[in-house]
């Protein structure tokens, strides 16, 4: 969703529009074109300007809300590991303004919605999958953890704002207690991976398509360091774009093989990766279900809604394939009224 520009009623984009104006001679800014580029689910967003014979991107990120020091810090770490990460030409941290480098007009998400033909679509992905293998494999310097408190405080959400608030259902105590052990299941498989670079939404709305090349990667500045598989399963069961699962698999398969063959940590077989990877992306889609429908009810950003079937559906296929998570199944069925034909054993 793209913000619009009103000199009249945006006192930020007036004070953005000041700054331009100071560094404009420096890099060739033409302040006329400023536009619209994008926006996120937090407060940062986006706009596109010519500068020189190219353009540049410009973050807007409110410092009541936002903080650009993160953002600075995760760009330096990936570029030390080859990542194409934008390049930070001015900053502004008192008023929360950067001037980046532009990595391209077009996501991934976008290349997809255009409807490529499966070889630019392998392609498109095993590049992504080879910048996964170079970005895990990138200094964690002063990164949080992703340790145990934080994946259960995520958590919160999902009974919270998805259950409740989404699905008007108060969960009983019993149901709860159930939940809750659900969640310490997938948990202490997560902390138990190898930790690594996280970048924690690696999936097709954050990589720039660049042709036959790996693509840039945006919007990392909430990196963690943390479980080996959170960013294969962020890719495979991507949020905004369905993919079926003998598509997931190869996917999968061609990662651990390349994190294998450049040392990453990633289990010896097989089978326990995929089970590690599922189990992690159990917990980050249960996670999704509760921060779209907060980002709807709470922000009034309801286009967030489009994407909870596909997120519900990657949260059955796990679901469904593991007897540790049948009780969760049955949850489901309740918050989406489902008439159960099978019974389930809690």
């Amino acid at each position: 969703m793209e913000p619009t520009l009103n000199n009249r009623t945006d006192q930020r984009l007036a004070t953005l529009n000041l700054w331009l104006q100071d560094i404009s001679g420096a890099h060739g800014l033409d302040i006329a074109t400023l536009r619209p580029a994008s926006s996120d689910a937090s407060f940062r967003r986006y706009f596109r300007l010519q500068a020189g014979a190219g353009t540049a991107i410009v973050m807007d990120a409110p410092p009541q809300q936002e903080d650009c020091r993160p953002f600075l810090h995760v760009t330096g770490l990936l570029d030390q590991a080859g990542v194409k990460v934008p390049a930070v030409l001015a900053q502004n941290l008192d008023e929360g303004f950067l001037l980046l480098s532009d990595l391209g007009e077009k996501t991934y998400y976008q290349a997809i919605q255009s409807g490529p033909d499966d070889v630019q679509l392998q392609t498109l992905y095993r590049n992504a999958l080879r910048a996964l293998v170079q970005m895990q494999r990138a200094p964690t310097t002063s990164l949080p953890a992703y340790d145990a408190n934080r994946l259960s405080q995520e958590l919160t959400v999902f009974p919270e704002w998805y259950a409740q608030r989404h699905c008007q259902i108060a969960l009983g105590e019993a149901e709860l207690q159930t939940l809750h052990g659900i969640f310490d299941i997938l948990i202490a498989d997560n902390i138990r991976q190898p930790n690594v670079f996280v970048h924690r939404d690696f999936h097709s709305p954050n990589l720039m398509v660049n042709h036959n090349d790996l693509p840039g990667v945006i919007d990392y500045q909430d990196a963690l360091v943390g479980p080996i598989t959170y960013d294969i399963a962020s890719l495979v069961m991507d949020a905004r774009t369905t993919w079926e699962e003998p598509q997931q698999l190869d996917w999968a398969i061609r990662y651990w093989e390349a994190a294998k063959a450049a040392g990453l940590p990633v289990a010896p077989d097989f089978a326990d990766f995929h089970q590690a990877y599922e189990y992690m992306s159990l917990q980050r889609n249960l996670r999704i279900l509760g921060v779209f429908a907060r980002l709807s009810h709470r922000d009034g950003k309801h286009h967030y809604l489009d994407h909870i079937p596909r997120v519900n559906a990657y949260v059955r296929q796990v679901a469904g394939r593991y007897n540790a998570f049948r009780p969760l199944l049955r949850l489901l069925d309740k918050l989406e009224n489902r008439q159960v034909s099978v019974g389930y054993t809690f």
